[in-house]
C-alpha cells in the first residue's frame, strides 16, 4: 500500500464516523513461516517494530500535517495509569527550527556559565546545528500532576510510551526517526521555553524525516540472555 493510501486509511480509521471493533478484524497480509515444529505468524504490526531504525540523519520529505496528526494520534493512545494523559508534543518545523535552536545555544551558555566556563565556538556550532537533523523534531514531554494519586514515575513511563507509539506509527508510513536527548532534555530553560514546569520533564526530541538508508528487514533479535521464566528455584 503507497503512502497516500495508508494516510487516507488511517484517516477513516480515527473518524468518529468509522469506529470499528478491532477484535473483528483479521490480522492483515499475515505470512506465515515454519519454525521447528512451532508456526509463527508474522503480521504487518510484528514487521514494524521489527524494521525500526534509530537514523541519526533525516532528509525530506517530511510527514505532511495529516500524517503528523495520526502519528500524534498513535502516541496519545499509549497506556495511560488514570487516564491523566500526561504526555504532551510540541512540533518544531521550518523557520521555528532555527529560532528555538537559539534558545539552546542560550542555555548551552548558561550551564557553562553556571559551572564558571565558556563554550567553545565548536560547541555553539554544534548545538546550533541540531535541529538541522531532521525536517521535524517533535519534544515529548511528561506533564506531570503533582496532586494525582498516580506516581510520576507512572506518570513519566507513559509519556515514554507515547514515545514508541510514535516511532513506531512513523515507521509504519515509511518515515524514519530517531530518539534523542542530552542535556538540554533536563535544562529548566529549555522547559520553560516549550511551556513546561519545573516539575515536568522532557522524555525525548524524536527527530522524524525520510530514511534514505533503505534498512527495511525485520530483525531477529535474541533474547535469550534477557529472558527468565519464574520458577521457584530461580
Amino acid at each position: 500500500m503507497d503512502r497516500a493510501r495508508l494516510v487516507a486509511h488511517a484517516s477513516k480509521w480515527f473518524s468518529q464516523d468509522n469506529q470499528r471493533d478491532l477484535h473483528s478484524r483479521s490480522p492483515s497480509r499475515l505470512r506465515i513461516t515454519k519454525d521447528s515444529a512451532n508456526l509463527v505468524v508474522m503480521n504487518d504490526t510484528i514487521k514494524t517494530i521489527l524494521s525500526r531504525r534509530s537514523v541519526s540523519r533525516l532528509s525530506d520529505p517530511a510527514p505532511s500535517s495529516n500524517e503528523l496528526d495520526i502519528i500524534l494520534k498513535a502516541a496519545s493512545s499509549a497506556p495511560d495509569h488514570g487516564s491523566l494523559r500526561p504526555f504532551r508534543f510540541v512540533v518544531f518545523q521550518g523557520e521555528q527550527k532555527t529560532r528555538f535552536a537559539k534558545v539552546l545555544v542560550e542555555a548551552l551558555q548558561n550551564r557553562a556559565s553556571s559551572k564558571g566556563s565558556t563554550p567553545t565556538e565548536g560547541q555553539l556550532r554544534k548545538e546550533n546545528a541540531k535541529f538541522e537533523r531532521a525536517p521535524v523534531i517533535i519534544a515529548v514531554a511528561a506533564k506531570i500532576d503533582p496532586y494525582s494519586k498516580i506516581l510520576e514515575i507512572e506518570q513519566l513511563l507513559s509519556a515514554a510510551a507515547a514515545v514508541e507509539n510514535l516511532l513506531l506509527a512513523a515507521k509504519s508510513l515509511n518515515y524514519g526517526s530517531m530518539w534523542r536527548t542530552g542535556e538540554a532534555t533536563y535544562d529548566s530553560y529549555v522547559k520553560k521555553a516549550i511551556g513546561l514546569e519545573e516539575n515536568d520533564h522532557i522524555v525525548a526530541w524524536v527527530y522524524l524525516g525520510t530514511d534514505s538508508s533503505m534498512q527495511n528487514e525485520p530483525r531477529d533479535p535474541s533474547v535469550a540472555d534477557l529472558v527468565t521464566y519464574w520458577t521457584e528455584n530461580t
